[in-house]
């Protein structure tokens, strides 16, 4: 499968003269289809995600770091966007960032068509609560709680009722996407390390956000059960259009995106296009990350 490499503020993806036609029926992101002339068939979405010239710096002792150095993308709705990069790149940061968990140093962040830093505090902390979803690498899980009673802390804390009817089939309709029907009632330590990571990941879609952040969600898992947890974002994406964008160093992990921001020393190095597809082979992206030293 080829790969459509795109260098940071190009619209055009530049390609290798071996470059195949894509398959007839292969998907592609919903704003990025296009017929086979290379026109539009579909109106532009608007991004649900945009980083404008993002920048972030802190000191640290006497030298200050600059974790991010002038970052922009954007994100489509429905899509799955990985930020790659090596430890201490700047990739967390910028999730962090792309969030409203942390604020930059300069540049703005709009998500769902408001611009963060204009926010006041408190609605701020409402449009994250509402329209965005976390899941980390440490799964966050309350001990006392059981597993559904885990995935309907978000209502909980909103101060809603997750009994109503309404919202019990949120929560029943989350666990059976993340394949836990028959544990909601067993408490974390009753729980496989895989099995937790799919709570919190139900937890962090059961109030339908329009943004799933998940920061290296697979950080702590064997590769069987990682490979499971990512199969779980992708029936969300694919089955639900949940918008994705996943922190990640793990080239396999990656390969599950339609596009892939590869990132070092605070900069989006390179951009690569995978497609929507359902095979997840990381082979292509390798070869790229090779080309480009990685």
């Amino acid at each position: 499968m080829a790969i459509a490499s795109r260098i940071p503020g190009s619209t055009r993806p530049t390609r290798g003269a071996s470059t195949p036609q894509p398959k007839p029926d292969a998907a592609v992101p919903p704003a990025e289809a296009a017929d086979v002339d290379g026109a539009s068939t579909l109106a532009p979405m608007p991004p649900i995600l945009e980083a404008h010239d993002l920048t972030k710096s802190f000191p640290l002792g006497p030298t200050i770091v600059e974790a991010l150095r002038g970052v922009s993308l954007s994100v489509a709705p429905g899509e799955f966007v990985a930020l790659m990069g090596p430890s201490g790149s700047g990739k967390s940061t910028l999730l962090q960032v792309l969030g409203g968990l942390d604020q930059p140093s300069s540049g703005e962040v709009i998500l769902d068509g408001e611009t963060i830093s204009q926010l006041s505090d408190d609605r701020a902390t409402r449009l994250r609560r509402d329209r965005t979803g976390f899941v980390f690498q440490s799964f966050n899980l309350i001990p006392l709680l059981d597993a559904w009673e885990n995935v309907a802390l978000p209502f909980t804390i909103a101060g809603d009722d997750p009994n109503q009817a309404d919202l019990r089939d949120r929560i029943r309709d989350v666990i059976a996407l993340v394949d836990l029907t028959g544990k909601e009632h067993h408490k974390p330590d009753q729980l496989s390390s895989g099995e937790q990571q799919r709570v919190a990941i139900a937890r962090a879609l059961v109030t339908r956000p329009a943004l799933v952040l998940a920061d290296e969600p697979t950080g702590n898992l064997d590769y069987t059960t990682g490979t499971e947890i990512l199969d779980a974002l992708f029936r969300s994406c694919v089955g639900r259009g949940q918008t994705i964008v996943l922190v990640t160093h793990d080239s396999k992990a990656a390969a599950y995106a339609d596009r892939v921001h590869v990132i070092t020393d605070g900069r989006i190095l390179d951009t690569i296009d995978l497609g929507r597809r359902e095979s997840h082979d990381a082979a292509p992206l390798i070869a790229r990350l090779a080309q480009l030293g990685l």
